[in-house]
């Protein structure tokens, strides 16, 4: 044994017999033993059966909240979410199209009175006939917006005018609007009605990853960025672009730009803010399954299950729809 490695063992040891010295004096300290004393008669006054039947209890609670949450999440995303994007997607209609007939849809970042658009109004209907594309487009690109339909981004122009306009919706999830956008071919019309009229554009490419992007463009030259998500329906990978150049008059731009948008309207974007709203409905999820474990035994289980589910499916439901603002944008 080397002379450098004796010295680091007689280094250790003191160490090792100090920690072990230390923990005999917690150990023994009069705190310590009492709560050990306390411990043991508290475990003493239990008997095995109650023990046995809370972690069976407390196993069913956590079964039952685990297959709510799951069960109405797959539920929302794939089922539930086509009607309520179709609901969505009348209500908006609507109000555009009353808009459009009162002369007061926007053109630019505000709408007619000069305030900034809402978060999810609706500035736009867009029509891809080749892949039956018939939708209302709102402001913003965040996931909640992009449950209802496609979306803007906000700092990009209307389209019609000169510069980038960029379109973003989903690929499977609340109607998938976007989910044959990969069958567009060079030379396909695409329409986008506006409060400046209707704007024309021929489809110029379909970009994957890694794909150059087009040039800038300069002057009163105006393009269509669609983008949606590609990979896996439910668990994408990366985004779609598909470019159109505007081949209709190009409108006039109003003053003004709205602020970059945050993290969460990129392509793929996920909603942080959502996680707490995540957190509060979980427990409110597994109070509700506590309470109806608990009334069982007092109501009986048929009248607590008549009232308990209608209330579990409510609770499940919000909660899905707030862990579906956890996924990306686009799925």
């Amino acid at each position: 044994m080397s002379t450098e490695t004796a010295d680091l063992i007689e280094e250790e040891e003191p160490a090792a017999g100090r920690a072990r010295l230390l923990a005999s004096r917690l150990a023994s300290s009069p705190p310590f033993r009492f709560a050990l004393r306390v411990a043991r008669r508290v475990q003493a006054l239990i008997p095995s059966w109650l023990t046995k039947a809370l972690l069976m209890r407390a196993a069913g609670v956590a079964v039952c909240t685990l297959g709510v949450a799951l069960s109405t999440f797959v539920a929302e995303v794939a089922v539930l979410g086509r009607f309520e994007h179709r609901h969505d997607q009348q209500i908006e209609y609507a109000a555009f199209r009353a808009e459009l007939a009162a002369g007061t849809a926007p053109i630019g970042p505000h709408d007619y009175r000069g305030v900034p658009l809402r978060p999810g109004a609706p500035v736009a209907l867009l029509s891809i006939p080749s892949i039956g594309v018939d939708e209302v487009v709102a402001e913003g690109t965040t996931a909640a917006i992009l449950e209802s339909g496609p979306g803007l981004v906000p700092d990009t122009v209307l389209p019609g005018q000169a510069g980038t306009s960029e379109i973003m919706a989903r690929a499977a999830a609340y109607g998938g609007p976007f989910r044959y956008l990969d069958q567009l071919q060079p030379g396909d019309r695409v329409e986008v009605t506006t409060g400046q009229g209707v704007a024309e554009y021929r489809v110029s490419d379909v970009r994957h990853h890694g794909d150059p992007e087009p040039a800038r463009l300069h002057g009163q030259l105006g393009r269509l960025t669609l983008v949606t998500a590609t990979g896996t329906s439910y668990a994408p990978d990366d985004a779609l672009h598909v470019d159109a150049d505007l081949i209709s008059d190009v409108q006039p731009t109003p003053l003004g730009r709205s602020p970059h948008p945050g993290s969460e309207q990129t392509a793929l974007g996920e909603d942080r803010y959502a996680r707490w709203d995540v957190l509060g409905w979980a427990v409110v999820l597994g109070a509700a399954t506590v309470l109806a474990f608990w009334a069982g035994p007092r109501w009986g289980r048929s009248k607590t299950w008549l009232v308990a589910a209608p209330v579990l499916l409510v609770v499940g439901l919000t909660l899905a729809d707030r862990i579906a603002l956890l996924l990306p944008n686009l799925t």
